[in-house]
């Protein structure tokens, strides 16, 4: 998978979310220690949506972010989007699907009118785009000014004693877990994902991409020892 690049590469990313849709859910609380739900939730306090906001959760899978915006502000208008169409399916199944409107997207050419949504979200979108600055030029299109950008993704494990212990998860936890849960589906896409982890943009550089892109007040929390981190921008107004 490391050798994928462009079209190719989106290509597999697409088919391989699509192969872990029913487990994907499963998995990733087993894998976080449960911790996922949290930085979910905090996800959406960033983006601080008011009783009649407009959110997309771009890259929605089975919609666990849109569902947690739902929980925090019933009132607001929220819009699932992703181009792994199975993901989709799952979550249109669970208690609050018909309460978001879904949608077929590709991050880097978004079907949404300009200056349309107080706040654009994501979760495990960024490290997985063949072109992070088109997404996030795109994301600022459909924001209105002022609007808000809030990115969740993976960092590479920082520098310090825990690092050994974090690259046993990452190269052989994870995986592991992948093939007894997900089973043989699963099992090249859960070598994928922590490859992806350790090859991705650390939280400073993906603040000065942010930054590139034309965001402002751009900051950033970290969690679960530095391997996730949940940057925030606004779109100036």
């Amino acid at each position: 998978m490391a050798h994928l690049h462009g079209q190719e590469r989106s290509h597999y990313v697409q088919s391989m979310f699509g192969r872990i849709a029913e487990r994907y859910n499963l998995l990733n609380r087993v894998m976080t220690f449960g911790q996922d739900m949290r930085w979910r939730r905090y996800v959406v306090q960033q983006a601080q949506l008011s009783p009649q906001g407009k959110i997309l959760d771009l890259a929605t899978g089975t919609g666990d972010i849109a569902f947690e915006a739902l929980k925090a502000v019933p009132s607001a208008q929220v819009v699932g989007a992703d181009f792994a169409i199975p993901m989709m399916r799952v979550g249109q199944k669970m208690a609050q699907g018909q309460q978001v409107a879904w949608a077929a997207a590709d991050a880097l050419e978004l079907p949404f009118a300009d200056n349309q949504f107080d706040a654009v979200v994501s979760g495990y979108l960024v490290r997985n785009v063949i072109d992070i600055p088109r997404t996030l030029q795109e994301q600022k299109r459909i924001l209105k000014p002022g609007g808000r950008i809030v990115i969740l993704d993976t960092s590479p494990p920082p520098d310090n004693v825990l690092k050994p212990f974090i690259l046993l998860h990452l190269n052989f936890g994870i995986p592991l877990l992948g093939r007894l849960i997900g089973g043989k589906a699963a099992a090249d896409a859960y070598t994928y994902l922590p490859k992806s982890t350790q090859a991705f943009k650390t939280p400073e550089e993906l603040t000065a991409i942010l930054q590139a892109a034309g965001f402002q007040n751009v900051r950033y929390k970290t969690f679960m020892f530095g391997t996730m981190a949940v940057h925030r921008g606004e779109k100036p107004r």
